[in-house]
């Protein structure tokens, strides 16, 4: 036995060759992408060569190719066969037979050596071939791991060596895990907010050589690479696509013939560590072979402007994605001079300067800088181009650089900016430099040994952006507790520096947890800045023994309001679906039940934190939504609101959006207000804007309130609403220049306005690129640009016409008439694309998703206020039918730029669904075949016509994917879906237009075109039906008494409605030539009760008088128009060529003895009684009642709605009440699934809830002030009772 280990260990040599000698070996390399299966389309590049490796001394080899070829394929694999790329290879062909040099000892690659002519391009292909050389083999062992270099970096490796002693080989076998690795060569970007997502991607590498020993070391064979990188949007093992790299590299012979460099300078070009070239300026969206960029540029400007007029075309932002790629490529030189040329062009300056922040490079920062500097830039322009590049920007040190240029008027802007510089810089480097942050530090330091308060917050935000924990030690020295110079500084300064430690947390997590428990704990802080530190200590996602300190702290925790911030989130955020705070949930739900018995019954007046997540695992998706709102015992109003949103895509998180606002300066100034309970609602308000008076007569006032954005983790913008604010708003409101402002407005509208407008925006770009084994890099890339525009056109005419110093007043005298055509329209591009991608060739996976919707409007309207008098009409537009159309398409696609014309495109699902499904079916195991069916195409049209108007509108869906093979979201998404809704002229009379009157005043009742009124007999049984129920409800009242009234009160009540029921009974059974008048008396006797009733509600009547109060709407006329004309009509309808009457009417009555409205919609249609009526009625001021009746003449279906003020022993109260005699089934079936969705949400949050038996057909809601600062809460549904305190 150890003789067989000695003899194998002897034979265990790294590679040789004999120098002198040229070995000829054979080599293939393929790259290929899609999905798994067999049968759909792939795409992909494979070289062929013959590879020449010679030894020129014991150190130094020459490598040569020898007919190289190059070939791309994209098809359904794997019938389709690969494609030359003719041209592309011989464009090549000189940098492919160019011999390069490099070092070789003990089987491991040193430095390349190479003539400049040879792109990196190539040199990686080169890099490729020569990664299968490297072998680091331990004489001593047969297994063995380590970091091994290589193309893709120093990645963990596994070896595994065995002898075949009969065929005298070696067998080797070496797997690389890409995930792990002491040093990954990949490059992102537009990920520096997102955190990794470790379950979407997988990479692992084998190789497998066939060895034979000689004397010196070992001869390769034979060898094979595999490498296989997975990739998905959801977890891969739920599906996912798949790009694989082989290479296969045979011996054929050796050659004596030397391989001579050529004649030129063989510089040094790196390791065999793979570099990235001209592939981080290509997209992988499109090839463009450049050849002037500013020609090139120029064009595609003239094509943007010149087509995005009166509405967007639909490939403008792929147009607008060409832009940035070649002001990509384009030299600093070349930008300047295009500005030159079209500075003074507005629509090409537009869309220059919404181009020149997605260039991505210093090269933006720089180009913003010096225009703005020499005055070519206004302030907004600068400030919106400036916020863009900032956040598109990759960071480097030149960025950086100048980034930190202090300018006066963008100083905020550009110091936010540096900061968020900073952090993604950091990001890319975890150890860069603190030097970075230096500046700010000074910064901090000057301004507070100047006392500039505002400048010392603003010190804290740049730093909170930058995140360095360098700055931990600088916001340390101004915190309670660990500097003495917090003592001078105000309450928000502390806060900001506690919100300054969230993004240093991100890299030294325990070091603020360490802090922000230290701020919590000092109960001698402020309530505000505790609370803080708790929200800054939870984002740091601390352990389970962290969660339970702060547990037991808080049962001695004597302020009710910081308890209460810090319980409900912990209770919250038990009920978190999301992985990355699982840790956290777990934890906290262990605090709550520790919690739960002294602080669950805590109200809604206290300080409070909501968390409501919704993550789906299989999809790895989800989003989740936090508030913060931090109140005070001293007022209603919150010391301070957070709200923040987070995405889940992939895997990986981001906090999108996050907004705050504080409120400390108005909270302080209505404090000042003096309290008084007897004081009236004018003298309150009176007392509120004196309190603000003196705000701002103190010179030293802080800001009323202050807000802050931040995106993506960073914060973008914020504003102080202190006095200098104020005093500009007030300035500007009663100053002359908004009157000349308004003045110029008028004018241009008068004389006729066209605008058009357009917006392109560049709204991701993320990438990540990996090298393959073969040399080639390998992209995931995701891409959405968008760009809108809009065409407006307006004039208006007033009469009579106004003098040159006319006041406002007069255009409520004037006759107005305004004519106005629009055409918003959107088209949206998004890319996500996986493959090769290169400037000189492409491979990949595409799925393209374009969204395109225009919505033209032309309108013409005539106000007359004096008539009160409003006419709109909508004109039809011609020529467009398609408003809104969304493609998704996935294709595989291969093309290269010698031979654009020749790019080939192939669906992922071939288009004949019969046969494709076939091939897949016969590829896949006989088990799941019998259980597939063969695919066919979604297709559905849907359509819906509005005859009233004459408008179709018609919808068309059509879908076709590969859920079929797989039942995983990843192939339901790939294939083709498409969606187009198209509106246009219904079938019938044709419609001129569409008129929109309102009419106010008393010319109102010459507009009503349907008169809806009773007959003669309607109204007899309408009476009749009154007294009945009357009776029913009167009689049983004039024996009991209620419980809060006097017997003599509710005497004198009963006797008084007994006498008008007599007067209405009279008054019903007179002729019908005096029932109009009988009416209007019968209408003026029951307000007489209504105000009766008032005063026993107001003061806290009983039910029977409640029930009486609510019946008071039976003794009025059941439709208004009997008695009083109407206040307002609207009539909506369609303008016939025939002239034929079809629209709707819209009439409201106002009856002013008895305070009833009453709005009855009605369709104009001779033979259409469907209506609704809604009928409202002021009973007191303590009490409103309104009634919905709807259907055949508002007799199919009713409800009523009674909201009242009263007291609950002594305490105010309101109650809402619902009830009902009949709903149609689909309200039904909302109003059970709106019970089951509260009595769910009440559970949740620990509300008292129980199931009883209540009334039938009714709702009803009770809210009753229980304190000052609390309030009882109580539901009544049929079936359950719901209470809450607040």
């Amino acid at each position: 036995m150890r003789v067989l280990v000695l003899a194998l260990a002897v034979a265990l040599a790294a590679p040789e060759f004999a120098i002198g000698k040229t070995y000829v070996y054979k080599y293939e390399a393929t790259v290929l992408g899609g999905l798994p299966e067999e049968g759909l389309a792939r795409a992909g590049v494979k070289v062929r060569s013959k590879v020449l490796i010679h030894a020129a001394t014991t150190d130094t080899f020459m490598l040569k190719l020898v007919d190289p070829e190059i070939f791309e394929y994209s098809g359904i694999w794997p019938k389709d066969a690969f494609i030359p790329a003719t041209k592309l290879t011989s464009a090549l062909a000189a940098q492919l037979l160019t011999p390069i040099k490099f070092e070789y000892a003990n089987g491991v690659v040193g430095k390349l050596f190479a003539p400049a002519g040879i792109s990196t391009t190539v040199l990686n292909v080169y890099r490729g071939i020569l990664n299968i050389f490297q072998l680091n083999i331990k004489k001593t062992k047969n297994v063995y791991e380590l970091q091994e270099p290589g193309t893709q970096g120093v990645c963990k490796t596994h070896y595994v060596i065995s002898e075949d002693v009969k065929a005298d080989r070696i067998l080797l076998s070496k797997t690389k895990d890409l995930n792990n690795c002491q040093e990954r060569i990949m490059k992102d970007i537009g990920l520096a907010y997102t955190e990794r997502c470790v379950e979407c991607e997988a990479v692992t590498a084998a190789f497998n050589y066939i060895m034979k020993p000689t004397a010196t070391g070992a001869l390769i064979l034979e060898a094979t690479a595999t490498e296989l990188i997975q990739f998905s949007l959801f977890n891969i093992l739920n599906g996912a696509a798949q790009m694989e790299a082989k290479q296969i590299l045979t011996f054929l012979e050796i050659e004596k013939a030397p391989v001579v460099p050529i004649t030129a300078e063989y510089l040094y070009r790196g390791s065999l560590q793979y570099e990235f070239g001209s592939e981080l300026l290509q997209t992988p969206i499109q090839l463009l072979r450049i050849s002037n960029a500013e020609a090139q540029i120029v064009e595609i400007l003239n094509h943007l402007v010149t087509f995005n007029v009166a509405k967007v075309h639909e490939d403008a932002p792929l147009k607008f994605i060409e832009l940035i790629q070649l002001l990509r490529v384009a030299r600093f030189e070349t930008i300047e001079a295009l500005w030159i040329q079209f500075k003074a062009k507005p629509d090409y300056r537009h869309w220059i300067l919404n181009a020149v922040p997605a260039i991505g490079t210093h090269v933006a920062l720089k180009f913003i800088k010096e225009k703005f500097l020499v005055g070519e830039l206004t302030i907004p322009e600068a400030a919106e181009a400036l916020l863009a590049s900032v956040h598109m920007v990759t960071a480097d040190l030149e960025a950086i650089k100048l980034a930190s240029h202090k300018n006066p008027v963008l100083r905020e802007i550009v110091l936010l900016g540096y900061g968020t510089l900073v952090a993604k810089y950091c990001a890319e480097n975890p150890t860069c430099p603190a030097e970075l942050v230096r500046p700010i530090h000074e910064l901090a330091a000057n301004a507070f040994a100047k006392g500039r308060i505002e400048e010392l917050s603003v010190t804290f935000k740049v730093l909170g952006n930058a995140g360095h924990p360098a700055s931990l030690k600088p916001i340390m020295k101004f915190l309670p507790g660990f500097g003495s110079a917090a003592a001078n500084l105000p309450l928000r300064v502390h806060i900001d520096g506690v919100l300054a430690l969230r993004n240093i947390a991100k890299r030294e997590p325990k070091m603020i947890q360490e802090i922000a428990i230290q701020l919590f704990m000092d109960k001698a802080l402020h309530p505000e800045l505790r609370m803080v530190a708790a929200i800054v200590l939870f984002e740091t996602k601390p352990p389970m023994g962290l969660v339970t300190t702060l547990a037991d702290a808080l049962l001695k925790e004597t302020n009710l309001q910081v308890a209460s911030l810090v319980y409900s989130y912990m209770k919250a955020m038990t009920r978190n679906t999301a992985p990355d705070l699982a840790p956290v949930a777990a934890a906290c739900n262990v605090a709550v039940k520790i919690l739960s018995p002294k602080f669950d019954r805590l109200n809604y007046r206290f300080s409070r934190a909501l968390y409501l997540d919704a993550y789906h695992n299989p999809w790895m998706m989800g989003a989740a939504a936090t508030a913060f709102y931090v109140n005070d015992a001293a007022t209603v109003l919150p010391r301070a609101i957070v709200a923040k949103a987070r995405t889940y895509l992939a895997g990986a998180y981001a906090d999108v959006l996050e907004v705050g606002v504080r409120t400390e300066g108005l909270q302080e100034a209505l404090l000042k207000v003096p309290q008084s309970d007897n004081a009236d609602r004018l003298t309150k308000m009176k007392q509120v804007i004196k309190a603000l008076s003196d705000w701002r007569a103190h010179p030293s006032s802080q800001p009323l309130a202050s807000v802050f954005v931040k995106f993506f983790g960073q914060e973008i913008a914020f504003a102080n609403i202190d006095k200098a604010i104020v005093d500009q708003i007030i300035e500007l409101a009663t100053g002359p220049a908004l009157h000349a402002y308004g003045r110029k407005a008028l004018d241009a509208v008068l004389s006729g306005v066209a605008l058009h407008f357009a917006k392109p925006m560049l709204v991701a770009e993320v990438r990540r690129i990996i090298p393959t084994a073969i040399g080639l890099p390998m992209e995931l890339s995701f891409y959405t640009a968008a760009v809108a525009a809009a065409s407006v056109e307006f004039q208006a005419t007033v009469t009579p016409p106004l003098p040159a110093n006319f006041h406002g007043a007069q255009l409520l005298k004037s006759d107005i008439n305004i004519r106005a055509a629009i055409a918003p329209s959107v088209s949206m591009h998004t890319y996500a694309v996986m493959g090769v991608n290169t400037a000189l060739i492409q491979a990949a996976l595409l799925s393209r998703a374009r969204v395109h919707t225009i919505v033209p409007a032309k309108m013409e309207a005539r106000i007359d206020m004096v008539k009160g008098n409003f006419k709109l009409q909508v004109l039809p537009v011609q020529g467009i039918d398609k408003i809104a159309s969304a493609i998704v398409e996935t294709f595989a696609v291969a093309r290269n730029v010698e031979d654009l014309t020749a790019a080939k495109i192939t669906p992922m699902i071939p288009a004949q669904a019969q046969s494709a499904s076939s091939e897949i079916l016969s590829d896949l195991p006989r088990k799941i075949v019998n259980k597939l069916k063969l695919p066919k195409a979604f297709e559905k049209k849907m359509c819906a016509v509005i005859e009233t108007f004459g408008v179709k509108a018609c919808t068309e869906i059509e879908s076709r994917n590969a859920a079929f093979i797989r039942d995983c979201p990843l192939y339901a998404m790939i294939g083709k879906h498409a969606i187009l809704v198209e509106v246009s002229p219904a079938a019938g009379p044709v419609i001129e237009k569409i008129e929109i009157e309102v009419h106010v005043g008393d010319k109102a009742a010459e507009k009503i075109i349907k008169v809806i009124n009773l007959s003669e007999e309607e109204e007899i049984l309408e009476d009749k039906n009154v007294l009945m129920k009357l009776k029913k409800i009167l009689v049983p009242g004039l024996k009991n008494r209620t419980a809060s009234s006097s017997s003599s009160s509710s005497s004198r009540s009963s006797s008084s409605s007994s006498s008008r029921s007599t007067s209405v009974s009279s008054k019903s059974s007179s002729s019908s030539s005096s029932r109009r008048q009988s009416k209007m008396s019968s209408s003026r006797s029951s307000s007489s009760t209504i105000y009766s009733l008032r005063y026993l509600v107001g003061g806290g009547g009983g039910s029977k008088l409640s029930l009486t109060s609510i019946s008071i709407l039976h003794f009025q006329a059941k439709y208004l128009a009997n008695t009083v004309t109407p206040a307002v009509t609207v009539l909506i309808r369609a303008v016939r060529a025939d002239h034929k009457v079809q629209g709707y009417q819209i009439a409201a009555y106002f009856d002013k003895a008895t305070a009833r409205l009453q709005v009855i919609f009605a369709n104009l249609a001779e033979n259409d009684h469907f209506r609704i009526c809604a009928d409202g009625v002021m009973l007191s001021y303590h009490k409103l009642m309104a009634k919905i009746a709807w259907g055949i003449e508002c007799k199919q279906y009713q409800t009523e709605i009674t909201a009242e003020t009263g007291l609950v022993g002594k305490k105010p109260s309101f109650r809402l009440k619902l009830t009902w005699d009949k709903l149609p089934r689909s309200m039904q079936r909302y109003a059970k699934e709106l019970s089951e969705y509260i009595s769910r949400i009440a559970r949740e949050y620990g509300l008292s809830l129980a199931k009883v038996k209540n009334v039938r057909n009714q709702l009803k809601l009770t809210v009753a002030v229980a304190s000052e600062t609390s309030l009882n809460v109580e539901l009544k549904t049929p079936k359950v009772w719901l209470y809450c305190l607040l």
